[in-house]
């Protein structure tokens, strides 16, 4: 028999096998996944798997960490927490504290758009989306999208509540502005998605948001209902193209935005949060979106302007979400999904879905594995050098010469004046230009008289 037939048939047989052997792994981990859902599943009490679905707030921005979390983690069995404003030694012993008081080990998640320096001291400070906007070099987002995963991880951290998806289409809008990064849809999803497969290649969940998409708002859904009004047509080619985009290159969750978009759903003061037209007809079935669905906070005036506590959290469920984020009261919350089930025993299905949902989650994040976060060497762990010249190096290239009417350098000979805008003392930049001596400097406070807004303009 030819040599070379021989070698080519022993090559084909250690393919073979090696995939064989490939598979047979991959099939015991995911039926060790599968029994572990199961089992933990049908552990449950009802309240129990209800209350999977609710992750309640950590603490307010001024304040300690809330003692009535205590009770919902062991009286309910409460499936995660969010974490806001503190410091990060604080926040890994109360994770470990909170997860020995757990039943079921805690999904851990954050608000950190920019990375954990929007809501931790003494962490790096990344650039914001729109900053990011401005970078021709997008490796760097993915690069920030790996590094604040190490650092999530490092935290204990499971779920970023980030890429801002919407697209800043209405430069008015009070709420989203520096969060995005721009008014280009494709941009936006480029940039989004480089953002997101660095924190999920890091091994943290992302999250798009603000489905359908928050950017052509006059209104803050932390204050009242916003008002879409853009025809289907719009939406589709701007706001709901990004979301697709991610959709399809694998984002982990979506997170739902309190929002009246009629071109999607009509009803009149209904929320796209509590909407099953949006979040399971258009998301789910027209998107094709199969992760986790978050509701943003159910404590927002966008959603509770028009329905009681309680309410919320059961329309937001019937709607199709998994998790139920910061409600105002998860007690009564639990309380009506069952009083609802009794009288629709078909609701227990969406139950049982988000409920198995967030276990997988936890099974494939590690949270099953329950780790205590070491606080040893903490703050050297988040604020490695590279971490710093990640964001400095965004920072520079970022800069952007918006217009040129005069060729620069400045012409020599010229005196020139600086006006400074809410600035309370000098900044390194005007230092700098006052070393030249050929600028004058004004400060004008952001609540800075007429009168002396005047005076300045004569000067």
């Amino acid at each position: 028999m030819d040599v070379r037939y021989m070698r080519w048939i022993l090559f084909v047989f250690i393919v073979l096998t090696v995939n064989w052997l490939h598979a047979q792994v991959k099939a015991k981990e995911l039926s060790h996944e599968a029994h572990w859902v199961d089992s933990v599943y049908r552990s449950f009490t009802l309240e129990e798997k209800i209350g999977q679905l609710f992750f309640v707030r950590a603490n307010y921005p001024t304040g300690g960490y809330l003692p009535q979390v205590d009770t919902l983690i062991k009286r309910y069995n409460i499936g995660g927490v969010v974490f806001f404003k503190g410091n990060p030694v604080d926040q890994a012993l109360q994770t470990n504290y909170w997860n020995t008081l757990s039943k079921t080990p805690l999904l851990i998640s954050i608000d950190a758009e920019w990375g954990l320096g929007m809501r931790l001291s003494n962490v790096v400070d990344y650039p914001f989306q729109m900053t990011l906007g401005a970078l021709t070099n997008n490796h760097l987002i993915y690069e920030m999208g790996k590094q604040v995963a190490e650092q999530c991880t490092r935290m204990g951290i499971h779920i970023n509540f980030a890429p801002v998806v919407d697209v800043n289409s209405n430069p008015l809008n009070p709420v989203i502005g520096m969060r995005s990064f721009g008014e280009n849809p494709v941009r936006v999803a480029e940039k989004a998605d480089l953002y997101m497969r660095g924190m999920q290649r890091g091994g943290i969940l992302a999250s798009a948001k603000h489905f359908p998409g928050h950017g052509n708002t006059f209104t803050d859904s932390h204050a009242d209902l916003p008002l879409i009004s853009a025809p289907l047509k719009t939406l589709l080619v701007t706001d709901l193209a990004p979301f697709q985009f991610l959709i399809d290159r694998g984002v982990g969750s979506v997170m739902i935005a309190h929002l009246s978009v009629p071109a999607l759903d009509a009803t009149k003061n209904l929320p796209a949060t509590l909407s099953k037209t949006i979040v399971t007809n258009w998301l789910k079935d027209s998107l094709g979106f199969q992760g986790l669905i978050i509701t943003d906070g159910l404590d927002m005036k966008g959603v509770t302007k028009y329905y009681q506590v309680g309410e919320v959290s059961l329309k937001a469920l019937e709607a199709g979400n998994d998790i139920l984020l910061i409600p105002d009261n998860v007690p009564s919350s639990i309380e009506m999904i069952k009083q609802a089930l009794t009288r629709n025993p078909l609701l227990m299905d969406r139950v049982e879905e988000s409920c198995r949902k967030i276990l997988h989650a936890k099974y494939e994040l590690g949270v099953w594995k329950r780790q205590k976060i070491e606080t040893d060497h903490l703050l050297e762990d988040l604020n490695q050098p590279l971490y710093q010249s990640t964001a400095d190096e965004m920072m520079e290239q970022a800069i952007t010469l918006v217009m040129e009417q005069e060729p620069l350098p400045l012409k020599v000979g010229k005196k020139m004046a600086l006006l400074m805008t809410g600035t309370d003392g000098p900044t390194v930049f005007e230092e700098m230009l006052q070393q030249s001596g050929r600028f004058d400097v004004f400060h004008v406070a952001h609540d800075e008289s007429n009168l002396k807004r005047q005076m300045l303009l004569k000067k």
